[in-house]
């Protein structure tokens, strides 16, 4: 499985100079590529089921620190790499006609394919460093594909709202992982102790950091607001990203740290909280909107919502409800995301008012839109109305019935109908067709995405029993305990058929009553929205942000004034307390007798005298000499303390320093009249200072005594091995090489700066 998903990041590396040589076949052949974990999966389906064990497999990463490249497959992964695997694949197909016209093609399926395999990695697992590497990974991918029309504003500020509210709750969500490892001990998930968490003085801290991530992710609120400006992306991005897989990656979290962390009444309050006022909120606002890929992300931001309050219920009713319902979601958001993207594509516009009677036009578009409204809904005989069933038996359980619960799953469900007709009745029927451009159907690769999902859902409503034990699997490896489900069209005449009818009728007649003033009450439902707005977390947010680049601006302004001896003060100055402060709590200490030889005396006397004369001259010349001599000396110490390669170094450096200097000298503007004494006399007491603590720093240096083992490492292996005998040669080539090459890149980076400003400035004179 491993390798399996390594081949996708290959693929994404690969990606560009394949669709360069390949043409538009290329983009069939990046539909393939993810289908390659999901097979391989697939070949130890029947192990999982037929006694439930998890597939484990590793690879050494940080022996040292017990870290692996470890990755397990359950049926929670199962049901999570199916969604990612198979949507992915349509996706390709779909982006190959959507975006065909764009001459950055490659870097897309590129981008695509990093983010596949990121979300693959993320759910397969087990090691929790891995498994933030991968969560990164995903915000990373998305923020290039949300902002991949780049010459855009918007586009640019909605990727980045995506990338600082991810990646800042991932943040979060590292450190609780971290305190996860130092409570069990363990980097493995599954390995974790839920008893020990659960009993840690750290288990609020945990519970909270981790929620913060998760809550991020997958759009709850506070945080619900980056989902619905993350459309800004192309539509095969908001169709994959940000219905099937990402965001629902902090689902995915929840459900795998259940065993550990869920089960307690903080968890059960905040997560099922937070949820149900999500689910509240994305689909009250849904209702609110025009463009058909923010009504749609709205209410997958309800969905997320819903979804969260299952698992935060957590009995054994909500967890098998949240499997089914995540993979249902799945099904028809994918095709009901990829069917707007096909509306804009062929008509040119996403407005739901101006769209209408597109049936008769696009038949094949029209039933799949159908069939994932119905499903979105919660009509029979869709998948969409098992999971409604399973959603409602599960809120309304005694255990877990609360009226605010209740309420809000009603008052949720009914939006969410209105929504479903919407989307679906508006743009295909009621009336004669009109668009800005009347089209006809759309190309295959168009409309078979969504005509295979569509079907999905028809076809597991009908036959559940096609997904065999894989939900129950899921639900148990959520629980940590045994949870049968068994799956079926038809349970009889139930007071949650009831409801469920109940809300598809209610859901009918408030778009019947909204129909007929849709455009109007819009209208005013946007005016409402954005007056509301103005004090929710977007405001909140944009304010923030506003106010760092404010701060920004101003530091910068203070910072960077231009003039050297600003930069110089403010490092010396950091030095001074960074390394001071230690030093003066470890005094007094005992220097160790130092015998110092009249040449030493000399030779510090004169660069004393060299460094005076320096501070004092007019000439620049004469600067120069004085700097020179202090080179020479320098030398000359380390002469006398046998370290000869040391002194050809120094003196190799000073000749070529001073060769340049005198090379710019006529360059350089004249000396200036000296600085007044309010300038020149703090400058001198800095001075000072820093002298002052680079000597006791040399002075406490004087009184540590190594130990010699790490001497005596050098020696032997860079005789034995190395096959050097100069130590100081063998440890920057051969023990620190990868320092010494990234010394000499720096270098080389900035002498090609130096050059291009040369070359830059020879030009402008010319």
């Amino acid at each position: 499985m491993l390798w399996a998903v390594l081949s996708v990041f290959v693929g994404a590396l690969l990606a560009p100079p394949l669709h360069r040589g390949l043409g538009r076949p290329a983009g069939w052949l990046f539909a393939a590529l993810p289908l390659v974990p999901l097979v391989l999966a697939m070949q130890l389906v029947p192990r999982l089921f037929a006694a439930g064990e998890a597939h484990h497999a590793s690879l050494p990463w940080i022996p040292s620190l017990g870290v692996g490249l470890a990755v397990r497959l359950d049926g929670l992964s199962l049901v999570f790499l199916g969604l990612i695997c198979g949507i992915g694949s349509l996706i390709f197909v779909y982006a190959s006609e959507y975006l065909r016209s764009q001459p950055r093609l490659g870097r897309f399926y590129a981008y695509l394919l990093l983010f596949t395999g990121s979300m693959a990695g993320l759910v397969l697992a087990d090691d929790v460093i891995l498994l933030f590497v991968c969560w990164e990974l995903t915000s990373v991918s998305s923020y290039l594909l949300i902002g991949w029309d780049h010459e855009r504003p918007e586009a640019r500020k909605a990727a980045l709202t995506a990338l600082l509210v991810t990646g800042g709750g991932g943040l979060a969500m590292l450190a609780g992982l971290v305190l996860l490892v130092v409570v069990t001990g363990e980097t493995q998930i599954s390995r974790f102790s839920g008893d020990a968490v659960r009993g840690s003085p750290l288990y609020l801290p945990i519970l909270l950091l981790v929620l913060a991530g998760a809550f991020t992710k997958s759009a709850q609120v506070p945080f619900h607001f980056w989902l619905p400006r993350a459309m800004e992306a192309p539509t095969p991005v908001s169709a994959y990203l940000h219905s099937a897989t990402m965001v629902k990656a902090g689902v995915y979290l929840l459900a795998r740290l259940h065993p550990t962390l869920g089960a307690t009444r903080e968890w059960t309050l905040i997560v099922t909280g937070f949820g149900a006022a999500t689910m509240v909120t994305g689909a009250a606002l849904a209702v609110a909107q025009k463009d058909l890929k923010r009504i749609l992300a709205y209410s997958t931001v309800s969905v997320l919502g819903l979804l969260t309050m299952l698992l935060g219920i957590g009995t054994r009713a909500a967890v098998a409800a949240a499997v089914v319902y995540l993979a249902a979601h799945s099904l028809y958001k994918g095709a009901l995301f990829m069917i707007a993207g096909t509306l804009d594509h062929e008509t040119g516009t996403r407005d739901v008012t101006r769209l209408r009677g597109l049936a008769r036009r696009m038949p094949i578009t029209a039933t799949a839109a159908v069939l994932a409204a119905l499903s979105s809904a919660g009509a029979p005989p869709l998948l969409g109305f098992l999971s409604k069933e399973l959603f409602y038996e599960a809120v309304l359980a005694p255990a877990s019935m609360t009226a605010v619960l209740a309420g809000a799953a009603v008052l949720s469900s009914a939006l969410l109908v209105v929504v479903s007709l919407v989307v679906a009745h508006r743009p295909f029927f009621g009336g004669s067709p009109a668009a800005p451009t009347l089209p006809n159907e759309a190309p295959p690769s168009l409309w078979l995405g969504p005509a295979t999902l569509a079907a999905a859902s028809l076809v597991l409503g009908v036959a559940p029993r096609l997904l065999g034990d894989l939900p129950a699997l899921a639900a148990t490896a959520i629980l940590g305990r045994p949870a049968p489900l068994e799956l079926r069209l038809w349970h009889g005449l139930t007071p949650v058929l009831g409801l469920s009818v109940a809300t598809l009728l209610a859901g009918l007649g408030l778009f019947r009553v909204l129909s007929g003033r849709q455009a109007r009450l819009l209208d005013a439902a946007a005016r409402a929205a954005t007056r509301l707005g103005a004090w929710g977390p977007a405001r909140v947010y944009d304010a923030a942000f506003a106010g760092l680049l404010r701060f920004a601006e101003w530091l910068t302004r203070r910072l960077q004034t231009g003039h050297l001896r600003h930069y110089l003060l403010i490092t010396v100055l950091t030095t001074v307390v960074l390394v001071g402060t230690p030093l003066l709590r470890s005094l007094p200490f005992t220097v160790p007798s130092l015998t110092v030889e009249l040449p030493e005396l000399v030779l510090a006397g004169v660069i004393l005298g060299s460094a005076a004369m320096a501070t004092r001259t007019q000439s620049r010349l004469a600067v120069v000499a004085a700097l020179g001599a202090i080179g020479i000396c320098v030398m000359l110490i380390f002469v006398i303390f046998s370290a000869l390669d040391l002194a050809l170094t120094q003196i190799m450096v000073e000749v070529l320093t001073i060769v340049i200097f005198v090379l710019v000298l006529h360059h350089l503007p004249r000396f200036v009249p000296r600085s007044p004494a309010r300038v020149w006399i703090p400058d001198a007491i800095v001075s000072v200072i820093f002298g002052g603590t680079v000597t006791l720093l040399i002075l406490m240096s004087s009184t540590l005594s190594p130990e010699p083992i790490l001497s005596e490492f050098f020696v032997e292996k860079g005789y034995a091995e190395a096959h050097g005998r100069n130590i100081v040669n063998v440890i920057l080539v051969d023990f620190r090489a990868m320092d010494t090459l990234g010394e000499s890149t720096v270098l080389c980076v900035a002498g090609i700066g130096v050059y291009a400003l040369l070359a830059a400035r020879t030009r402008k004179g010319a």
